[in-house]
């Protein structure tokens, strides 16, 4: 019947306003997904991906075997998303004495469990479906990478300091994963652990000291430029910036991730370093305050729309690159299955490390996303020597369904449903008094958190 409604169309019929129709009802529909999800507790990653194998559904009945410039569009989408993605999490890093303890912790926790569910999962690969140790890492990383995009704006209804936890574990759990992902592609020819370690020695080194004397140029700039339209020509010169960095096979979101904190923290990498015998900072002296904080506010807001355009695509893509089919297969089930397992085993482990009071409240909050899609796009695009095909594709949709749902399920139980964060307008994990005091500083009234616009989760 499919088949009978678009026979009318051709593949000849898509062009310009089609496309741009068709990116607009998906953004349009995007919307009301994070409606749905606030009065459902549905995460509205499950409806983009239903989106997009409806999507596959109706081009292939169109005669459509493709999506035209599938891969241009995945590398173009991938780079730019990696960067607003990662920008978007060090905004939503404050840096304070008295959150000290609680980012170690979280940054630990992330840390390891990422290191222990990679090894994990590569051993399951390399065991049964024979895969070699370093493909088998490749595939691990991204699957154990927690979504920050999935996570932040589900768990409002949690007390302040679970809250503030899973925001900074899940956001150390993107930029850890991501970093770990191209340093291991970015040493997979060399011969040796000693190689390996004076290569990422030397790559660390030149990629912090570039990134640091980089964001400090930028800021400094960009609060001086009176232009209204500077937020964009900030970007292009982080991302002009950043493939230069990737010519050169260094690590470039390193310079992002310093950017974001300099930017969220300026009073810290400016004001409270270099100061002479009276106090004073020389380099504070370079900033106005008052513009930062708007700037500041600016970026938020750039990075939090631009990150929701992306986020929704990629889903949306995702889900008309799923074979339904591949989800009857025992094979697929199996291992989709056993991966999460492994996934949960270890955090918990880890949790009674570092949260040994309340191990169990947090350990069913671990979804897969974003990040994860966006890492294996990667691999199919830019690395296919790499490809294997014992891997399915479907094993990746059962692990980003069965822990959005049991994510779900749990917040559910324990009563906190799926609340967006109260955001500093709907964008940082900000204190009090720093909200008040930018609000006060840019005249921006006080904003109700279910006015604010929402990611994608």
């Amino acid at each position: 019947m499919l088949n009978n409604v678009f026979e009318v169309f051709t593949v000849d019929d898509i062009g310009a306003f089609s496309l741009v129709i068709g990116g607009s009802v998906i953004i349009i529909l995007s919307y009301f997904a994070n409606v749905l999800a606030k009065r459902t507790n549905i995460p509205s990653v499950l409806v983009l991906i239903a989106m997009g194998i409806a999507l596959r559904q109706i081009i292939t009945a169109m005669g459509v075997e493709e999506i035209p410039f599938e891969s241009v569009a995945l590398e173009l989408l991938g780079t730019v998303g990696l960067i607003f993605i990662l920008l978007e999490a060090a905004l939503d890093l404050e840096l304070s004495k008295e959150k000290l303890p609680l980012i170690l912790k979280s940054a630990s926790l992330a840390l390891f469990t990422l290191a222990a569910s990679s090894a994990g999962i590569a051993w399951l690969l390399n065991f049964s479906m024979d895969m070699d140790w370093f493909t088998a890492l490749v595939y691990s990383i991204p699957l154990s990478i927690m979504s920050s995009a999935i996570i932040i704006p589900s768990v409002g209804g949690l007390s302040l300091e679970r809250k503030e936890f899973m925001v900074y574990e899940s956001t150390f759990s993107d930029i850890w994963g991501i970093m770990a992902f191209y340093l291991l592609l970015e040493n997979r020819t060399s011969e040796s652990y000693l190689e390996i370690a004076k290569s990422i020695g030397i790559n660390l080194g030149a990629s912090i000291f570039i990134s640091i004397v980089v964001s400090y140029l930028l800021v400094y700039v960009l609060q001086k430029i009176s232009s209204s339209v500077k937020l964009f020509l900030s970007i292009a010169v982080l991302i002009l910036i950043y493939s230069i960095q990737k010519l050169l096979h260094l690590s470039p979101l390193i310079l992002i991730l310093i950017f974001g904190l300099m930017l969220n923290n300026h009073k810290i990498f400016f004001a409270n370093i270099l100061k002479n015998k009276d106090g004073e900072s020389w380099l504070g002296s370079l900033l106005d305050n008052e513009k930062m904080n708007g700037l500041r506010h600016d970026f938020h807001i750039l990075t939090l729309e631009s990150a929701f355009v992306i986020r929704t695509f990629f889903f949306v893509l995702f889900g008309a690159t799923v074979v339904l089919s591949s989800l009857k297969e025992y094979d697929v089930l199996f291992y989709g299955l056993a991966i999460s397992v492994i996934l949960y085993l270890i955090r918990f482990v880890f949790l009674r490390l570092f949260r040994p009071e309340d191990p169990s409240s947090l350990l069913y909050i671990a979804p897969r996303g974003l990040i994860t899609i966006l890492l294996f796009f990667q691999i199919s695009s830019n690395y296919p020597e790499l490809i294997n095909d014992s891997f399915d594709g479907g094993i990746l949709l059962v692990v980003i369904l069965v822990t959005c749902i049991i994510m779900t399920v749990s917040l559910i139980q324990s009563g906190s449903g799926l609340e967006p964060i109260e955001i500093k307008e709907g964008l940082s994990l900000l204190s009090n008094e720093t909200r008040e005091e930018t609000n006060s500083e840019n005249n921006y009234p006080q904003e109700d958190a279910s006015q604010t616009p929402s990611s994608p989760e």
